[in-house]
């Protein structure tokens, strides 16, 4: 098979263990065409994913709501290219969705939004997992019906790799586990205390790491928070607070900042779905430049890395949507090109050598 571009499009989705829920494409950056590679099946809702620095392991989770939820491996072969399960370790929470690895690539983390937990899983020779360890929360928020408990929803890393992050929608909260001389990271020490019923879902940084932005997933608030590794106290404080969902869907998903640092995109659920768009001032602030309506039920969306295009996820719609970029100006295009697949949730790009 002659593969197009050097750069692959990773999809996960919510399916069956039947169904092939994982696909790979390889995406053109210069006319925004994609094509299909391969895919998988083998796994129940893999409606997260994320890779290994060399491209080779892909790492899965099994979001099911109970506790025989799993944090699945596979091995990818960019020549073939084909896509084979490995192995797969419980996470003792149900519903992971979220999962990341560590920045040296020893270990990897899974937030369990029903569990109320993050489990850290040590990567073995030839990616394989270890078993799970998981740190459980406590506590809850002002939302009865939302956040009646600890829902843990995302696992990031300062760019420094100081602190582990842990995003908990249940409490208003992040959570910062700091390093520890072995690589490995502690008992958290610390919360970033945030709005109550703003519900913290995802978080991107700036491109030199000063800067994080949280997104709320109930408050459709972006908090922009400013890193200073020197106060081991209080390392994060914050700057700004500006409104992301214009709809007040209270379903506000995902958040990524452009490759030139000068653009952020949040995309937005529930009522008036679609992506808001805003400029990133010299200091970090934020200023709202506007808003592209997109199918139903958007997730997860990637920009690619020459950031020409932004695809968005659309759940309800079946469907990965393409849009193009403009670099000055931040908007965004429909293209008019789709990538059919059911239920869509997560889309990850990697490069590799031609």
């Amino acid at each position: 098979m002659t593969i197009l571009s050097a750069l692959f499009l990773f999809i996960g989705s919510y399916c069956s263990a039947d169904d092939a829920g994982l696909k790979v494409y390889g995406f053109d950056e210069t006319t925004g065409t994609p094509t299909f590679l391969c895919q998988a099946s083998g796994v129940a809702n893999p409606s997260f994913l994320c890779l290994s620095a060399d491209g080779c392991h892909v790492y899965s989770v099994n979001e099911d709501e109970g506790m025989r939820s799993m944090a699945c491996h596979l091995r990818f072969d960019a020549t073939v290219p084909s896509l084979t399960l490995g192995g797969a370790r419980l996470t003792h929470g149900g519903a992971p969705c979220n999962i990341t690895l560590a920045p040296d690539g020893r270990s990897l983390y899974t937030a369990n939004y029903m569990g109320g937990n993050v489990t850290m899983f040590p990567v073995e020779e030839g990616g394989a997992l270890g078993r799970g360890k998981a740190v459980a929360f406590s506590g809850k928020g002002p939302d009865a019906e939302r956040q009646d408990q600890p829902h843990l929803h995302a696992v990031n890393f300062t760019r420094d790799g100081r602190y582990m992050l842990a995003n908990d929608l249940g409490t208003d909260c992040i959570h910062l586990f700091p390093r520890r001389a072995d690589g490995t990271y502690a008992q958290p020490t610390s919360d970033v205390k945030l709005p109550a019923r703003m519900g913290p879902r995802h978080l991107c940084f700036s491109a030199d790491g000063t800067m994080a932005y949280v997104l709320g997933e109930i408050s459709g608030e972006i908090v922009c928070l400013r890193y200073n590794p020197s106060d081991g106290t209080k390392p994060f404080t914050t700057v700004q607070t500006i409104k992301a969902d214009p709809h007040d869907g209270e379903g506000s998903a995902d958040i990524h900042m452009s490759p030139d640092g000068r653009f952020l995109y949040a995309s937005h659920r529930l009522k008036g779905d679609g992506i808001s768009v805003f400029s990133v001032a010299p200091d970090g602030t934020l200023q709202s430049v506007g808003y592209q309506p997109t199918g139903r039920h958007p997730r997860n969306f990637a920009i690619t890395p020459n950031g020409r295009y932004l695809l968005v996820a659309c759940r309800d719609t079946n469907e990965v949507e393409i849009y193009e970029r403009d670099s000055d100006t931040g908007l965004l295009t429909d293209t008019g090109k789709r990538i059919a697949t059911p239920k869509p949730v997560c889309l990850v790009f990697r490069e590799y050598p031609r």
